[in-house]
């Protein structure tokens, strides 16, 4: 049987897809390149050539994790209708996808103790703030807001509720205490 060719784009793929399971699975502590390496079927030289530390392997965790989070906001449409989108893909994510919400917690535990992650943590909530911001901004000036909303203060709180979420225990987590939470932000600003 022919050998299957990878193509170095496909195999860098694998390995943070192999990375992210380990993480969703046996939390942060518990990642392994040899093991991540193993269920890609490369060796760990392999694994080194695409990711020279275990640090670049967890960026890329983190650009695939926020990935996920940024398919929830829509490009066309309303700023109203794009953040009813995003929160509806939040709700969707919670439950097609737990296993990100285990490995955003993960990561946000572990930036407290490493400064490299808490500046990458840092430039995506800033992110995130920014663009909830905007289309909150946007849903006021369209007139689909309460006029008492304030889009920076009400970003604020959308994030560090949903970042108070995915650190629950799984057992009070996504989804349910997510659809709980993103239903009071949505009646408390207007979006039901």
């Amino acid at each position: 049987m022919p050998k299957t060719i990878h193509a170095p784009e496909a195999r860098r793929d694998e390995l943070v897809a192999a990375a992210y399971r380990e993480i969703a699975t046996s939390g942060f502590e518990g990642l392994r390149t040899r093991e991540v390496a193993g269920a890609v079927g490369v060796n760990v030289a392999t694994l080194h050539y695409y990711f020279p530390t275990k640090e670049d392997l967890i960026r890329a965790v983190v650009g695939y994790a926020m990935s996920r989070f940024q398919s929830t906001l829509a490009q066309q449409g309303t700023a109203m209708e794009r953040l009813r989108g995003h929160f509806r893909g939040l709700r969707r994510l919670a439950h097609e996808e737990p296993e990100l919400f285990r490995v955003m917690a993960e990561l946000m535990i572990r930036s407290s103790r490493d400064q490299k992650l808490a500046e990458i943590i840092r430039k995506l909530n800033e992110y995130w703030h920014s663009t909830l911001r905007s289309l909150l901004r946007g849903a006021k000036e369209e007139r689909a807001l309460p006029k008492d909303v304030d889009p920076d203060g009400m970003s604020a709180v959308i994030v560090a509720t949903l970042k108070g979420v995915y650190l629950l225990p799984e057992r009070f987590g996504p989804p349910e205490a997510l659809d709980k939470a993103l239903r009071q932000l949505e009646h408390t600003i207007g979006l039901r």
